[in-house]
Order: C-alpha cells, then sequence, then structure tokens
C-alpha cells in the first residue's frame, strides 16, 4: 500500500511541474514587461526622465507623479522649427498615481513635456531616437486615442499643436491672441480652461462664417478640448455660444494663411 501511495505522489508531483513552470514563466514575461517601461518622474517643479536616448519604435512611458497637482505629459515633435506637434499626450494623472503611455516614434529629435496643473508650455526635455533613413521616412501611424480618460494610450500625430484658450467672465484669452497665426491645412487642439463662475464653451467658424468646430460646454474648474482642422486661408472667429456671451466681449478672431 505504501508502495502504491508513494508511486501516486511522485506521479502527481511530476504532472504539477509543467504547471509551476508555467506560472513561473508568466511571472518572467509580467516582470520583463514592467522593465521595459521608461520612467518619467513629475513633481511640480520637475520632469525627470529615466533616459533620454531610444531606437526608432515603439516605446511605453511610466509616468509617476510625485507632485501634489494633477499633471499631464506631451510628446512634442518638430513643427517648423519649434517643437509644437503633438505626438502624444495623456491627462489627468492625479497625485501618488502611475500611468502607461506608449508611442510610437520615428528617427530624430523630440521633446517632454511635464505640465503640473495642467497648464503652460510645461517643464521640458529633449530626447534623440536613432534608426534608418527608411525610419525617419515613415511617419508613425495612430494605433489609438488621445482620451484623457484611458489609463494608457498609443497616439501620433493627433494635431499639430495645441492652443490653450482661458475663459472667465466676459473674456476669451490666450497666449500670444494678438499676432496668432496659423496654416490652412493645420489640425489644432483648442483648448479651453475655464476660470469663470459660469458654464463657458469655444465655437470656431470658418472666413465663410459656418461652425467648423466647437469645445462643448466646460463646467467652471474644469477643462475641454476638440481637435479642429483649419482647412483654408481667411479669417476664423473663436466665441462663446453660451446665451449673450459673445456680445459681452466672449469673442476674437485669428488669421489662416
Amino acid at each position: 500500500m505504501r508502495s502504491h501511495r508513494s508511486l501516486a505522489a511522485i506521479g502527481a508531483a511530476l504532472l504539477a511541474l509543467p504547471l509551476l513552470a508555467a506560472c513561473g514563466d508568466g511571472k518572467d514575461t509580467a516582470a520583463s514587461a514592467d522593465s521595459a517601461k521608461v520612467a518619467i518622474t513629475a513633481t511640480d517643479s520637475a520632469c525627470d526622465l529615466a533616459k533620454s536616448d531610444f531606437k526608432a519604435g515603439e516605446v511605453t512611458f511610466a509616468i509617476r507623479n510625485k507632485g501634489d497637482r494633477v499633471t499631464e505629459v506631451y510628446v512634442y515633435g518638430d513643427h517648423n522649427g519649434a517643437f509644437t506637434k503633438v505626438v502624444s499626450e495623456l491627462e489627468n494623472i492625479g497625485p501618488g498615481t502611475t500611468r502607461d503611455m506608449t508611442v510610437k516614434l520615428a528617427a530624430g529629435t523630440y521633446e517632454i513635456a511635464c505640465k503640473p496643473g495642467q497648464t503652460g508650455d510645461g517643464i521640458r526635455k529633449k530626447i534623440t531616437v536613432a534608426g534608418d533613413t527608411a525610419d525617419q521616412k515613415t511617419s508613425a501611424q495612430p494605433s489609438g486615442t488621445a482620451e484623457s480618460a484611458k489609463p494608457s494610450q498609443t497616439s501620433e500625430s493627433a494635431y499639430d499643436r495645441e492652443v490653450e484658450v482661458e475663459a472667465k467672465e466676459y473674456e476669451l484669452k490666450f497666449e500670444g491672441m494678438e499676432t496668432f497665426t496659423a496654416k490652412a491645412g493645420e489640425k489644432i487642439e483648442f483648448k479651453l480652461e475655464n476660470k469663470g463662475s459660469v458654464e463657458h464653451e469655444l465655437e470656431v467658424f470658418g472666413p465663410d462664417g459656418k461652425e467648423i468646430g466647437e469645445v462643448s460646454p466646460v463646467k467652471p474648474g474644469q477643462t475641454g478640448e476638440a481637435v479642429i482642422t483649419l482647412a483654408v486661408p481667411g479669417t476664423y472667429t473663436l466665441k462663446c455660444g453660451i446665451g449673450n456671451h459673445a456680445d459681452h466681449g466672449m469673442k476674437t478672431t485669428f488669421t489662416v494663411s
């Protein structure tokens, strides 16, 4: 009886070995995936990257917010000699949280921007991506969305640049508003930050007077955005379409050449 029981026990142990090996492989794979991520540590005054040199291809950034304010992280590419082209973004990263942002990068130079409080140009660090000529000619294609509610994302070339518009009673304001211009065909993300005490929105009208897009009503203290293509040259109008806000001064124009 003991002999049979011993053989049965040995047989059960042998059968369990593949299962244990499979479990071990899964853990190793997970650990390997985590180690492949590039850490970005964001605070209210710093944006620290674990490395600044990369090979062309897909990169996953593990962003940890060690600051006291909600932050966001952008990857900017070159656009007409300035790092304003949004390659990827991850918004609403709360204090003490870690979120992943995956982006496919072609060869070239980029800037990583951490934006404490989700405003301004951010704290920027340059990164270099190496690759052959074919990599440089191949533009990365979108493989996800730029919705801030998602914990991780992959997005490329969603829009050319961002314009941050501040709204309060009864005024629309953004940096360089008096001299702001754009080029026909540009995709602009208009980000509306409501610093007033009532809802505001942002409507964009083309040279023919027809609405081409809008940032839907934004509650006080919150931010909304919309990507709008400025297809043709001419004079465009921005205004708040709620009630008579535009008549009170929440209206401005800009030129597209």
